[in-house]
């Protein structure tokens, strides 16, 4: 990961202070550096596969900054870290970490160090991690936390703040707080600001929020993330097939998701699979694999490109200047097609748009699409007109208003197609909407040409 250009600075002091074993320099500059930030540097140094240094880094640290600095870390880091350390320090820093954050380090190591850990782990805190570990990935278990102020139904406002102050230091957030019943069960959720300014002989069942929005441990992440932005949530409470409460869902953790996603979303719609790291930091061979199965198959798309236009080749013989007009023809129609497809991928993704809404989207597409290729064809009349004549203007205009059209609605359905199939939306990416239309284009316009040239 590139340094921001204002650590620079401080990278270079504490390589300096490392490499020279100065204690007292690195205990001066760490302070004065957020963990996030500790985390980029170290990075960057195992990037460089300078371990020795990035660990002798972490040693300076006090054990809860240094859980935190590695909190901060990618996966395959965090795997690189724990492998350079022992199990008595390992062990150490995962029990200053939050829930969540131990449980997606402890996933990292092999099954020979977890058994080892586990075995010298407080019974609780043991089974806390298995049950946490256990959850699908991509689901609201894997990404929830335990880390969260829990008051039993029935308590007084007195009660409940003095509860408060005892779980507040472990947990994630204590501005929401959480009623559950004898059994367990999710009964009701209130603000901390709430419990604040209650009398304080006052019962939590009078104050609590009973109708509570909630996720279930198999609520895909996508899911809880669409959730937790759209009521603005802090936290999002995560129950069991029997409402326990047995988790939460922190705002930072469901904005993780979302970039998570929109990468992903990203990255499919230019036809390369889902990348396990940054571009930075994925391998050169995993890069292509990745990339060079759609650019093949598109290649072979693109072929009907060339028959369409062998197949013409009489066509264009008669009159030279309508190879001038079809990359001009064929590209607009790819734009317009990839604006649609996008616009229809990023609405099913955030839930604005369903396959339900199919037939009152195409009918203002048709509208729209129409309004485009009619004012890009009045644009693009006069240059044909300049260039070849009239006849070969009106095939041009004629041209561009069926091949927008035409592109348009293919953009806008191939999502909703995909998804009817049980196929990711974000496949209808630019370059599969753009290869279909150039295909289609050059037959389109050919097709035009030979009817009103020859008519002509």
């Amino acid at each position: 990961m590139p340094l921001d250009d204002s650590l620079t600075p401080h990278k270079t002091a504490l390589l300096a202070a490392l490499e020279a074993d100065d204690r007292a320099r690195l205990d001066a500059q760490l302070p004065e550096l957020r963990s996030a930030d500790i985390a980029e540097i170290l990075q960057d140094l195992l990037e460089d596969d300078d371990v020795l240094r990035g660990r002798a880094l972490l040693d300076c640290l006090p054990l809860e900054r240094r859980a935190s600095v590695i909190g901060h870390l990618h996966a395959e880091e965090q795997l690189v870290i724990a492998e350079a350390m022992g199990d008595d320090v390992l062990l150490a820093v995962l029990e200053e970490m939050g829930a969540d954050e131990r449980t997606d380090l402890f996933k990292v190591l092999g099954e020979d160090r977890r058994e080892v850990l586990l075995r010298r782990m407080a019974r609780q805190e043991r089974e806390d991690l298995k049950r946490l570990a256990s959850y699908e990935e991509g689901t609201a278990g894997a990404l929830m936390t335990s880390d969260y102020v829990a008051i039993p139904a029935g308590m007084t406002v007195s009660r409940a703040m003095m509860r408060v102050r005892q779980t507040a230091p472990d947990a994630e957030t204590v501005y929401q707080l959480y009623v559950i019943d004898p059994e367990g069960r999710l009964a009701g959720t209130m603000s901390l600001r709430q419990l604040m300014v209650a009398r304080p002989g006052a019962r939590v069942d009078e104050l609590m929020i009973r109708d509570v929005i909630h996720a279930k441990v198999d609520t895909p992440q996508e899911e809880v993330a669409r959730i937790v932005a759209r009521y603005d949530l802090l936290a999002l409470p995560v129950v069991d097939e029997s409402r326990r409460l047995v988790g939460i869902v922190t705002h930072d953790d469901a904005m993780d998701v979302v970039e998570s996603e929109a990468t992903e979303d990203i990255h499919k719609g230019m036809s390369i699979g889902q990348l396990e790291d940054g571009v930075g930091r994925v391998p050169l061979a995993s890069l292509y694999r990745k990339r060079v199965t759609w650019l093949v198959l598109l290649v072979f798309g693109n072929l009907f490109s060339g028959a369409g236009i062998a197949y013409f080749e009489d066509t264009i013989a008669a009159q030279v200047a309508l190879v001038f007009f079809l990359p001009l023809l064929i590209g607009s129609g790819g734009n317009a097609g990839a604006q649609a497809a996008t616009l229809m991928v990023r609405g099913m993704a955030t839930g604005d748009v369903g396959v339900k809404d199919w037939g009152k989207l195409l009918g203002r597409e048709l509208l729209v699409a129409g309004s485009l290729g009619l004012t890009m064809a009045l644009a693009v009349a006069p240059i044909g007109v300049i260039r070849a004549g009239e006849a070969v203007a009106l095939v041009v205009a004629v041209s561009m208003i069926a091949i927008v059209l035409f592109g348009s609605l293919l953009g806008m359905c191939l999502p909703f197609v995909l998804d009817r199939l049980g196929w990711d939306p974000a496949t209808a990416s630019a370059p599969l909407v753009t290869t279909l239309i150039d295909a289609s284009g050059v037959l389109i316009y050919f097709g035009f040409a030979t009817l009103i040239l020859s008519a002509g």
